[in-house]
């Protein structure tokens, strides 16, 4: 994959400064959203966040970073790393100071990070409750010769004069590729979804690390990839229930399952090496229930091949025990060390969304229907056989169908798989979740939801 092939736009407008400074709540403010995780807590945000904003009609991408500091455990080194690289890729930069605290050692090394980039740069002083404070909480940031403003993001006191600092400073935004298609990547912790994501993005967006449960919230990233709009969403890992002892984990797990209610198509990331579990089973099923598009994505392939014999084959027969549910799921092998199968699972993406967006006129189908109907016997409701009158498609996507029957209650699961198994081979629907509702021919009966 040529980097060229991906192209970001839309002026960009980054939030740096150290863990717990208020930089993921002026983010929700500026974006009237709650896509940054906010608690008091240092260190919540650890991957970059971002999120179409607009100020009095100037359109900009808003960017949340996670907290730098000099601490040497492994996620301050990471995240530090992450936030430096990521800084030359921006347009403009606003560094939150906590007023409270006043100048400390890092905030310089923050302000010098910053000013490296050449880009334009605006100093808040956050945690400034008083007005008649500001002059004393703006005195020690003066040295550095940029513009500084003095706030309060709980009162949102000092929120204009940042709103008025992005409007004149960013040129009118070009149209973004946010209304691409929206992807989502969801999968078990450390399966390798945040490295896939770079790979797919040709930047360093998502943080990368050995240790489970590194990503906290979902990530959208607009990008272009041979000519097509997507955005990709990298989400938390999702653990089991029972495991979700931290508060943090539980908000997370919120998020990726909200990820998966407004994608189209799901990216389930599956470990090459281990296969899948009955906990992606159980990721699967939701994946389903909320009726989506879904594409199991094998990563760490290149190491699999070489530690499991007949790798593929081994992988498919897995899967087939695991989703035994859903066992025409399509599979793409990926390594995102390589680069490996990246070009198959965008083929595989758009095959998918082809198939999700199928339509079908009314007599088309009802010729395939009244064709399928007689090749098996009818069910049964009591003594009576169910009769069936006509079979329509529903808007919904990934298809769905109506069959207006006398006795819905009558039409079992096995018939209702023997139909799907027919309307897939029909059409060539494989690989897509498909319902069908059976609902009385007559006013008053009820929908039954296969």
């Amino acid at each position: 994959m040529e980097k060229s092939d991906i192209n970001l736009i839309s002026p960009k407008v980054a939030i740096i400064g150290r863990p717990n400074v208020g930089k993921s709540t002026l983010f929700n403010i500026l974006t009237d959203s709650r896509k940054s995780v906010v608690k008091n807590q240092a260190g919540v945000t650890r991957d970059i966040i971002i999120e179409p904003a607009d100020v009095w009609g100037k359109k900009f991408d808003l960017i949340d970073t996670g907290g730098v500091t000099e601490s040497q455990d492994l996620f301050s080194k990471l995240i530090k790393e992450q936030v430096q690289d990521f800084l030359h890729s921006v347009d403009f930069i606003i560094a939150v100071m906590d007023g409270r605290s006043g100048m400390l050692p890092e905030d310089r090394d923050i302000i010098k990070l910053a000013k490296q980039t050449g880009r334009p740069i605006l100093l808040v002083i956050n945690k400034v409750d008083q007005h008649h404070e500001d002059d004393i909480a703006k005195a020690d940031f003066y040295e550095f010769g940029l513009d500084v403003t003095a706030a309060s993001f709980e009162q949102r006191r000092g929120v204009g004069e940042i709103l008025e600092w992005i409007h004149g400073i960013i040129p009118d935004a070009k149209e973004t590729v946010k209304e691409g298609m929206q992807i989502a990547m969801v999968g078990k912790p450390n399966v390798g979804k945040s490295s896939l994501c770079n790979c797919l993005l040709g930047v360093h967006r998502m943080l990368v690390s050995d240790v489970a449960g590194t990503t906290v919230d979902s990530v959208d990233s607009p990008f272009v990839y041979n000519d097509k709009k997507y955005v990709i969403v990298d989400t938390a890992g999702l653990r089991r229930q029972s495991r979700r002892e931290d508060d943090i984990e539980i908000i997370s797990a919120f998020k990726s399952q909200e990820s998966i209610r407004r994608s189209q198509v799901v990216l389930l990331v599956v470990d090459g090496i281990t296969g899948p579990t009955e906990q992606d089973a159980k990721i699967m099923q939701q994946i389903l229930e909320d009726h989506k598009g879904v594409i199991i994505v094998a990563n760490k392939s290149d190491i699999a091949k070489e530690e499991v014999a007949s790798y593929r084959e081994a992988f498919r027969a897995q899967v087939e025990k695991e989703f035994h549910f859903f066992t025409d799921v399509p599979i793409v092998f990926t390594s995102a060390k390589t680069g490996a199968g990246i070009d198959d699972l965008f083929k595989t993406i758009e095959d998918v969304s082809a198939k999700i967006n199928f339509k079908v006129s009314t007599s088309e189908l009802n010729d395939f229907f009244f064709d399928t109907i007689r090749k098996a016997p009818a069910p049964v409701y009591g003594i009576t056989n169910v009769k069936f009158y006509y079979l329509t498609q529903t808007n919904q996507t990934p298809p769905a169908f109506i069959a207006f029957a006398n006795h819905p209650d009558g039409v079992t699961n096995s018939y209702r798989r023997f139909l799907i198994k027919n309307l897939k081979e029909k059409f060539d629907l494989h690989g897509i979740p498909i319902r069908i509702f059976c609902m009385k021919s007559r006013r008053g009966g009820e929908s039954e939801n296969v």
